[in-house]
Formats: structure tokens, C-alpha cells, sequence
């Protein structure tokens, strides 16, 4: 099979796994929130009073009455037209409220990825070539110890530590109190991403640690690793020349698919330092009953998790081959 072959193929194969994945989320997702006691009619209204020709207006523009099937149907129709509702929360249009959310969120994430991917990859590799030595015994247990931790119990550990006692840091907000989004300084936006992106990253590191240091030993108990020995070469230039250059694609991989992880601790870290990113909207949009903005949210995460899984495929098939040809072997 020729390259553009295999190239297609590729397209072809993750087109058809993204739509039939859309479908079955959208599907699920709907009829989940249609067979809950979520009340979009009751969240709109709220505590103000309306006349029952109102709110039978209401329920005829929410298909209270309608088959769930044909509900589905119009809302994965207007969905596909790019519309995807107003949210009840904002009484703004969905796209427009995860837009500015998601971004929010994007910063705070790319970050803590950039971080854990980075300390994590070092810890490892520190880890693995000093193997039984106290070095590798302090980091497994710093790892173990990250692991085992709740996200929130951590995220409320540094708060209270950092922004409570030693007041290095704001307790909360992305702004500060009185102030709008497009009045804040960068320095006030960045001092108060620091600690949300701190906790975020802390708990990945312990993952690629862990992942760096087992392919370190076992790239350094390779034959190839033994005849570079024997013809005199050592320390960290054998560390640098056979390790990590051998090391490092694999432990990217594992960060790409580590998408769907990063995500579910946005969703905390972001409720517990009252972020305004993505997770904190799908929290009060649970809470609060706004469907629209709920499933929107559903649709964009999968997306998020979909692709950061693919570009880990990508550099499974295209760029290091032997990744995919290694766990078929295990």
C-alpha cells in the first residue's frame, strides 16, 4: 500500500469512528437528560410567574409534549445547521457561551499540559538512571503519593496553604471582583492562573513519571545500550544520546492521550478555584438545568478528547511505527 493509500485509508477510518462516536453521544446523551427530572420549561421560568397560556406557549416551543424520537431529531437537525440553542443560564446563544469558556479553559489546560508534560518527562528520566538509588526511591514515592490524591482534595490543599495563609495568591476568579474580562491586566489574569494551572499539572506528572522511568530502565537493559557501554560511553551523554532520544515520542504519545483525564480534573480544579472555564459552566449547567448548553458542552468535549487521541494515532502510524508494533508485541 502506497503512502497516499495508507494516508486516506487513515482519513477514512478516523471520519467514519468520529461521526459514528457524534451519533451515539448525542444519541445517549439526549435521551439521558429527556428521561431525567431535568425541567427545561420550570428552569426557564424560574421563580417568575406566568399565566398558564404562557407557559403552555413554553412548552410547546421546549416539545414537552413531543415523541423523544422527533425531539432528537429537530435538535440533531439544527444542530447540523450550526445551531445549537440559547442557553437558559446566559440568554445567549450556546456557541457563543462555549466559545468564551472553552478558551478560558484551553489557556488553563494547555498550560498544566505543557508543565506536567514537561517535570514529569525530567522526573522520569532522573528516575530511571538512578534506578535503587534514594533519588528513584523519593520520586516513586512523591509519585505514588500524587496518584493516590483526590484532584479536589489537592486543589483544596494548595488553596487553603497558598491563597488563604499565605495569601500569595487570589482565593478565586479568573478577574478580579469589579473589574471586567476586558479590563484586566495581564499580570492580575496570570497570578490568578498560576495555582489552578499548579494543581492541574501536579496531577499528571505522576503519570509520565512513572511511564519515562520503566522505558528509561528498559531502554538502558537494551543490547544496543550494553554495546555503546562497552565501547566506553556513559554518564549523561549515554543518558541524553540513547535514552531520552528513544524515551521522549513514546511519553509525548502517552501526554496526547492522556486528553480525556485532563479534562475530568479541569472539571474540578475549575469548581474548587471558581475558574470561569468550560468545567465550571457544565457544573451550573447541570445544576441548573440548561439543556441546550449541557448537550453543546457534551459535543465539544468529545471533540476535544477525539482529537487529542487521534494526533497520539498519528504519531502511532506515521511517525514511530514501532510504538504500535511494541504493544502489539506485549
Amino acid at each position: 500500500m502506497s503512502n497516499n493509500e495508507k494516508i486516506a485509508s487513515f482519513i477514512g477510518k478516523k471520519a467514519l469512528r468520529l461521526t459514528s462516536l457524534l451519533i451515539i453521544v448525542c444519541f445517549a446523551s439526549f435521551m439521558l437528560i429527556q428521561y431525567s427530572p431535568i425541567d427545561p420549561v420550570r428552569a426557564y421560568i424560574g421563580e417568575m410567574p406566568v399565566t398558564a397560556e404562557h407557559k403552555a406557549k413554553l412548552e410547546a416551543y421546549w416539545g414537552v409534549n413531543t415523541p423523544p424520537q422527533e425531539k432528537f431529531l429537530n435538535w440533531a437537525g439544527d444542530i447540523l445547521k450550526g445551531d445549537f440553542g440559547t442557553s437558559l443560564i446566559y440568554r445567549t446563544p450556546v456557541i457563543d457561551v462555549i466559545e468564551e469558556r472553552f478558551t478560558a479553559s484551553l489557556i488553563l489546560m494547555g498550560i498544566s499540559w505543557l508543565l506536567s508534560g514537561i517535570l514529569g518527562f525530567a522526573l522520569g528520566i532522573i528516575a530511571g538512571a538512578n534506578q535503587g538509588t534514594w533519588v528513584d526511591k523519593a520520586i516513586k514515592t512523591y509519585c505514588y503519593a500524587l496518584a493516590a490524591a483526590p484532584t479536589f482534595w489537592l486543589a483544596l490543599l494548595l488553596l487553603i496553604v497558598f491563597s488563604v495563609y499565605l495569601g500569595w495568591f487570589p482565593i478565586g476568579l479568573s478577574v478580579p471582583i469589579g473589574v471586567t474580562a476586558d479590563n484586566v491586566t495581564f499580570f492580575d489574569w496570570l497570578k490568578r492562573l498560576i495555582l489552578p494551572a499548579i494543581t492541574l499539572s501536579l496531577l499528571d506528572i505522576a503519570k509520565i513519571t512513572m511511564f519515562t522511568r520503566e522505558k528509561l530502565i528498559e531502554v538502558l537493559s537494551s543490547d544496543y545500550v550494553l554495546f555503546a557501554k562497552a565501547r566506553g560511553e556513559k554518564g549523561l551523554d549515554l543518558i541524553l544520546r540513547h535514552g531520552v532520544r528513544n524515551v521522549a515520542l513514546p511519553a509525548i504519545t502517552l501526554q496526547f492521550l492522556g486528553f480525556s483525564e485532563l479534562f475530568g480534573g479541569t472539571v474540578l480544579v475549575e469548581q474548587v478555584f471558581s475558574y470561569p472555564g468550560i468545567g465550571q459552566t457544565a457544573v451550573s449547567a447541570g445544576l441548573k438545568s440548561d439543556v441546550p448548553l449541557l448537550l453543546g458542552i457534551v459535543i465539544f468535549s468529545t471533540l476535544f478528547v477525539f482529537f487529542g487521541n487521534l494526533i497520539a494515532d498519528i504519531i502511532y502510524e506515521f511517525i514511530d511505527p514501532r510504538i504500535k508494533q511494541q504493544e502489539a508485541l506485549v
